[in-house]
């Protein structure tokens, strides 16, 4: 093991801008947590870029990031990031990212004692971070405490996590569904599917930005993915939205070069949007791939095949938008069998896994 004394901690500083003489820190943040997703996941599908991490660091009005840089022979070797809902009290999401050559000698013990450090410092007592894992890897498991799914028990990051104290609190599938294919399957699911939801419900489209007659009734409907998702052992805080915190998130995106296509669904006789789905891709890579941000259907409006409706359409719109994307990607809970069995009928096929940890500690 590298002796840690080698090893030099300090707190990132954002820039103003990626021209910045102090940019280089989001540049190292993207390439270190691109390389341990290809390490640890085998996908560089869930790359992210400078371009995309800088105006999130920025904008500190829903959520604070702060983090720490590891540093040795004057390179950045590691990071360890801290993100908390403006609106809690209770939690902090993090990640500690190692270049992959590095790990096991020192600097990721160095960096979560920093992270949990400075969680104890802001009065956060629940952590909680996601590890990637690589699906066919063959080995001892550690199952899920939802009854559903499973992750590598001897993957290094596994391992790290017990040996510090987290336990496993949910198992995440990463799936794709390839966007060249044929999409008469999709056409045909979306028809079936606004049958089976007759009347009562609409079909609204769009992309970023909101339409103002649509933004109240979005700013709900968005709310409520910290509440109605499944989420399994973890702490998730209620979110407070609002029209101006839907159209901070769409500055954000503006900023980011990201064009954003929703699609939600209306209960006709209350007017509320009871469903959405978001999928994104950069205005400046055309051929890569597309992120889903999010897929809900309110628990009051379940069983009317709403799901299917709003990922059917959003992919369907997409084709005009993104033609050159050649898939999108897309994380479901386990034990979310509905949304699951929306993506397995679509074609959606596994590509990894996460596993999403929790730890309790002393004030």
């Amino acid at each position: 093991m590298t002796d840690t004394a080698t090893v030099t901690i300090d707190p990132i500083v954002v820039p103003e801008s990626l021209e910045a003489d102090d940019r280089g820190v989001m540049h190292a943040i993207a390439r270190l947590g691109n390389a341990v997703a290809l390490h640890d996941a085998g996908t560089s599908d869930l790359d992210d870029s400078a371009e995309e991490l800088l105006p999130m660091w920025q904008d500190a009005t829903d959520f604070v990031h702060v983090g720490y840089t590891a540093s040795r022979d004057g390179e950045i070797a590691g990071v360890g990031i801290l993100r908390m809902p403006a609106s809690g009290d209770r939690t902090v999401e993090f990640d500690v990212w190692v270049d992959p050559p590095l790990w096991g000698q020192g600097i990721e013990e160095a960096l979560l004692a920093v992270v949990e450090e400075e969680a104890r410092r802001r009065g956060r007592h629940v952590l909680q971070t996601y590890t990637l894992h690589r699906p066919d890897t063959a080995g001892p498991r550690l199952d899920s405490p939802t009854g559903f799914g499973s992750i590598p028990a001897e993957d290094p990051q596994t391992r790290f996590l017990v040996d510090h104290g987290y336990a496993l609190g949910q198992v995440e599938r990463n799936s794709a569904f390839d966007l060249r294919g044929p999409y008469e399957h999709v056409e045909t699911v979306l028809a079936e599917s606004l049958r089976a939801a007759g009347p009562d419900y609409r079909l609204h489209e769009w992309t970023v930005p909101t339409p103002e007659h649509l933004l109240d009734g979005f700013a709900r409907v968005r709310g409520r993915l910290a509440t109605d998702m499944p989420a399994g052992e973890l702490d998730i805080e209620e979110e407070v939205w609002d029209a101006d915190r839907v159209r901070r998130r769409e500055q954000r995106f503006a900023a980011m070069g990201m064009i954003v296509s929703i699609t939600a669904v209306e209960h006709v006789p209350t007017g509320e949007l009871v469903a959405y789905n978001d999928i994104g891709i950069l205005a400046a890579e055309p051929d890569g791939v597309t992120r889903q941000f999010g897929t809900l259907v309110v628990k009051e409006h379940r069983g009317h095949r709403l799901g299917a409706i709003v990922k059917c359409a959003n992919l369907l719109r997409w084709r005009a938008i993104a033609p050159r994307s050649p898939r999108i990607t897309t994380f479901n809970a386990e034990e979310n069998a509905h949304m699951l069995a929306i993506n397995v009928e679509l074609g959606f096929e596994p590509v990894s896994y996460a596993g999403a940890w929790k730890k309790v500690i002393a004030g």
